[in-house]
């Protein structure tokens, strides 16, 4: 199913032959202050990390700069070292860069995702009604 923001699609498998059915589900963590990643979000920093700013990433993702900022700005707050750092303008204008924390946390969440994907699968094999 495509994402609402992105456009793009979720890794998804092939689909299981003999079933009708397909265990679905998206994951996220969770810190004190709510969401701290989740998809939306590593794709927030991997487009970031592509374009080099907010306001681009922002804008490939149909999201408005504020949101996008608020975003970063959680998972800055929540995480031990920031996952993204910006600069502000000047004659180039300002920008944005994934630090190697970020990174982490995109393969971490990247990786979590992957196996909870495979979970599912597995258990879609079970549904017998």
């Amino acid at each position: 199913m495509p994402h609402r923001k992105t456009g793009k699609r979720e890794k998804k498998l092939p689909p299981l032959k003999g079933t009708p059915y397909e265990v679905r589900g998206r994951i996220w963590l969770d810190g004190e202050d709510g969401t701290f990643l989740g998809y939306g979000r590593v794709v927030l920093m991997e487009r970031i990390r592509e374009l080099g700013s907010i306001t681009k990433a922002a804008k490939s993702m149909n999201m408005s700069y504020r949101h996008a900022w608020r975003l970063i700005d959680s998972m800055n707050r929540q995480a031990p070292q920031p996952l993204v750092i910006t600069s502000t303008g000047g004659r180039n204008g300002g920008g944005a860069v994934v630090t190697d924390h970020g990174e982490k946390a995109i393969a971490m969440f990247r990786d979590f995702s992957d196996d909870f994907h495979e979970f599912l699968r597995e258990k879609t094999w079970r549904i017998r009604l």
